[in-house]
C-alpha cells in the first residue's frame, strides 16, 4: 500500500502562486509515476500534470501548460506542483495519485491506483 498526502494548499490572489506537496509513504513509494488532479465544484475530476519514476519526462494539461510545474524528489518521496499566475478559475481541489505501472506517464485517471485526501486551492479575483 501507499500512502499519499497533500499540503500547500490555500486562499490566494490572481496572479499569486502557490507550492502543493505529496508525501509518498509506503513500500516502494518512490518508484511510481504520479500525477495530480484537480476538481471544481460541479466539475469532473481532471489531470492536469503527471511525471515519470524518473522525473525526466512530464504531461501538462492545456488548462495549466506554462503556468504550472511538476516535479518530483525520490530521495524524499515528495511530489511537488508548483503553481504560478494563478486565475480564479483554478479554484479546485487538488489531489496526487500514484500509478502502478511500470514506466512511462500515466495520463488516464483509471490508471491511477493510490490517492491522497486532497488540498483546497481557493484564488480570488
Amino acid at each position: 500500500q501507499v500512502q499519499l498526502v497533500e499540503s500547500g494548499g490555500g486562499l490566494v490572489q490572481a496572479g499569486g502562486s502557490l507550492r502543493l506537496s505529496c508525501a509518498a509513504s509506503g513500500r516502494t513509494a518512490n518508484i511510481y509515476p504520479m500525477g495530480w488532479f484537480r476538481q471544481a465544484p460541479g466539475k469532473e475530476r481532471e489531470l492536469i500534470a503527471a511525471i515519470n519514476t524518473s522525473g525526466r519526462s512530464t504531461y501538462y494539461s492545456e488548462s495549466v501548460r506554462g503556468r504550472f510545474t511538476i516535479s518530483r524528489d525520490n530521495a524524499k518521496n515528495t511530489v511537488y506542483l508548483q503553481l504560478n499566475s494563478l486565475k480564479p478559475e483554478d479554484t479546485a481541489v487538488y489531489y496526487c495519485a500514484a500509478s502502478k505501472i511500470v514506466s512511462g506517464i500515466m495520463t488516464t485517471s483509471s490508471g491511477y491506483d493510490y490517492w491522497g485526501q486532497g488540498t483546497q486551492v481557493t484564488v480570488s479575483s
